[in-house]
């Protein structure tokens, strides 16, 4: 009976210690959790301020991006109101210019069928003129005409009387040339046959 009671007083001194060991492994394993969710949340912490401050540098770049924009938008608004207008301007202008130059033209082309109505007429009367002098020209010509071939009919006349004439003169001195050439062929003859000579030698 002693020997058990000695052997049950061991067991339970070494339940003890080994009850004690596992609390403090289990205390050391909790204050190991506690301090790894710490460095957890504070990483965590980190993370979401380090987030926080690229999302506010985002955002601050955003809004300057946006207030480039917004500015350039409104610098292409002030630049396209300007040109707006100037085109508004330039293209009054230029109505203005087309209907002055419009109604110049006008003036100008009413000038221009005034003058060339007084053409006409002037052509017209010119033509007219023309016609009544080629009439008088032909009529002028058709006189000419007939004065110059009543001038050849009497010249012709004329000139057949005189050769008439002259062909009487000449049958009526035409014996007397014939004695003369016969009288001096004989003479040359002669004077031929003196010398010892004929015609056919000559």
């Amino acid at each position: 009976m002693p020997l058990k009671n000695k052997e049950k007083g061991k067991k339970s001194g070494a339940q003890k210690k080994k009850n004690w060991a596992g609390a403090d492994v289990e205390a050391e394993s909790r204050h190991r959790l506690v301090v790894l969710e710490k460095e957890l949340l504070r990483d965590h912490l980190a993370l979401q301020r380090d987030e926080a401050r690229r999302a506010k540098a985002s955002e601050d770049q955003l809004k300057q991006r946006l207030q480039r924009v917004e500015a350039e938008l409104e610098g292409a608004r002030s630049e396209g109101k300007a040109i707006y207008a100037e085109m508004s301007r330039q293209c009054h202008a230029l109505q203005e210019d087309m209907q002055s130059r419009s109604k110049q033209l006008e003036e100008e082309v009413k000038g221009l069928r005034g003058q060339l109505e007084a053409c006409q007429r002037e052509a017209a009367a010119a033509r007219e003129e023309a016609e009544q002098a080629l009439r008088e020209r032909d009529q002028a010509l058709s006189q000419l005409r007939t004065h110059v071939a009543d001038m050849e009919a009497k010249y012709e006349e004329i000139l057949q009387d005189s050769l008439d004439r002259l062909l009487a003169k000449l049958r009526a001195i035409k014996s007397q040339w014939d004695g003369t050439a016969l009288r001096l062929h004989a003479r040359h003859k002669e004077q031929l046959r003196q010398f010892g000579l004929t015609a056919l030698d000559l």
